[in-house]
């Protein structure tokens, strides 16, 4: 199951995003142990936040990559109890990078963010200690370590000790200012925050609750996907909401006339092509409202960029293209943000046509049988078993695939068994577009004659767009936290303001 190249690099990419994290904790607890209450510690540590979230980001998405390719389920995502663990440090994580704005720019949320970044860090914590314990059942859990009840202990102290160090401090990180409007872009983060923090709660629950039931019941009863889906879609669907809104408020004081004066243009356009899903796509209303607010991110983003491209175009004469560069360049983090938020909207794309859209079938079929899904016919061609010189046992089907009546591709979906660990993998056989993957699974056949087979197919429309999504998120994350030429004065203070921290 780990000879993949996406789980060559899903584990130290998930541990560098946990150990990165360490750096903000620590400055951050070093600031409460030494009294001071400005946000030097945010700015010293913003990279290594930027970069611990790109790590821990990154390690997520290969895992479902890996998860996609070999578990042979023709999903990328299964709501299990230690995919949740890693997923929590980064739904605190994230409001975290956003509330540090507020902090810099209007000197407010101190004590929230002292509140984030330690959950952030126990949170990591926790995750290592799931899946340590043995406490939880689950395909990715490790080999049970005596170490999980010293990790136990450990959780406890750091959150015990923080928490005493933000009491202390408390009066001493009071806001600068107040919020004076509730559409500002302080009072949407703050919101972002709210709605993160929600679903971290959901997810917390969900994992704890099986230990919890065997408590108090004496049985253990897990929480499967239904659950999870079921609370926190809404709450993804308001987050991407708040990706097309917040972008146009502005810092401070925000006004309906003025936010519907950014607003109309990227609003209309979203109008518009939600009005064109029940047509053309479906007419489900969570379908309609995940284009609708999809439209409307990938709208703002567009404005943004254009406008800022030809206000810089026409004070400068620079081309259109050099001018979008510059300007990007000149406030990476900001540019680099909308760039995350269009691959969010790619990746929505694509997680909406699997969730929604996906279609299975299964069949056991002779030498020269078909099965149909959707517009795709495959056509069992033949079937092989052989051992090879790693000491594998493997029986590798040959289908044709057809669309339309095309022919569109050869597949070879196989089952390797391993003599030495005395366990069987799937390697599933794949064609991939943009439009659509067409996913086969060879899951059983007949030892003699092998001229029955036993196929499951999947049609998953645009799950490439999750991964295309991928690729800009990580780029637009590496935008931001690239380092910018003025930077370099900045990075050589660090060791002497991290001494005074």
């Amino acid at each position: 199951l780990l000879r993949h190249p996406g789980m060559i690099i899903h584990p130290p990419m998930l541990y560098l995003g946990f150990v990165s994290f360490v750096i903000p904790f620590a400055f951050a607890i070093a600031s409460l142990v030494t009294g001071r209450s400005d946000d030097r510690w945010i700015r010293i540590t913003r990279r290594w936040t930027l970069w611990a979230w790109l790590f821990l980001s990154l390690g997520l998405i290969l895992g479902g990559r890996w998860a996609y390719d070999v578990l042979g389920w023709g999903g990328y995502w299964g709501w299990d109890p230690v995919e949740i663990a890693a997923l929590l440090p980064w739904l605190v994580g994230t409001p975290f990078l956003h509330s540090v704005m507020i902090q810099e720019k209007r000197g407010m949320l101190k004590r929230w963010n002292m509140v984030l970044i330690i959950l952030t860090y126990d949170s990591m914590i926790l995750g290592t200690f799931l899946t340590r314990s043995g406490v939880l059942s689950s395909v990715h859990a490790f080999a049970q370590s005596a170490i999980g009840p010293l990790f136990f202990i450990f959780i406890g102290f750091t959150l015990l000790v923080s928490i005493y160090l933000l009491a202390i401090r408390w009066e001493s990180l009071r806001s600068e200012s107040v919020m004076t409007s509730l559409i500002s872009r302080e009072s949407l983060f703050l919101v972002n925050n709210m709605l993160f923090l929600s679903i971290f709660a959901i997810c917390f629950w969900g994992i704890i609750y099986p230990l919890v039931s065997e408590v108090f019941t004496g049985q253990k009863v897990t929480l499967g996907p239904p659950y999870y889906e079921a609370a926190t879609g809404p709450l993804w669907l308001a987050l991407l909401l708040l990706m097309g809104i917040a972008p146009l408020s502005a810092w401070g004081a925000s006004t309906v006339r003025s936010l519907g004066r950014n607003i109309w243009k990227p609003g209309l356009i979203s109008v518009v092509v939600a009005g064109l899903v029940p047509v053309f796509i479906s007419n489900k209303i969570s379908v309609i409202l995940t284009v609708w607010f999809c439209a409307l991110v990938t709208s703002v983003t567009f404005f943004e960029f254009v406008r800022a491209a030809s206000a810089r175009h026409k004070r400068t004469g620079e081309n259109f293209f050099q001018a979008l560069f510059n300007v990007t360049g000149r406030n990476r983090r900001r540019y680099g943000g909308y760039i995350i938020h269009f691959g969010v909207v790619l990746m929505a794309v694509g997680i909406l046509g699997l969730e929604v859209f996906q279609t299975e079938t299964q069949g056991s079929l002779p030498v020269g049988g078909e099965l149909t899904l959707g517009d795709y016919t495959m056509h069992y061609q033949s079937l092989a078993v052989f051992d090879t010189p790693d000491n594998r046992n493997v029986a590798r089907a040959v289908v044709e695939v057809y669309k339309d009546g095309r022919f569109v591709r050869e597949l070879y979906p196989r089952r390797d068994y391993f003599y030495d660990s005395q366990q069987s993998m799937t390697i599933p056989g794949l064609r991939s577009t943009l439009e659509d993957d067409f996913y086969v699974i060879l899951v059983d056949w007949q030892e003699i004659t092998t001229q029955n087979a036993t196929f499951k197919v999947y049609h998953n429309p645009l799950v490439n767009w999750l991964w295309l999504g991928s690729l800009v998120f990580i780029f637009g994350t590496l935008v931001a936290a690239w380092p910018e030429k003025e930077g370099r004065t900045v990075e050589k203070a660090v060791p002497y303001a991290a001494k005074n921290v």
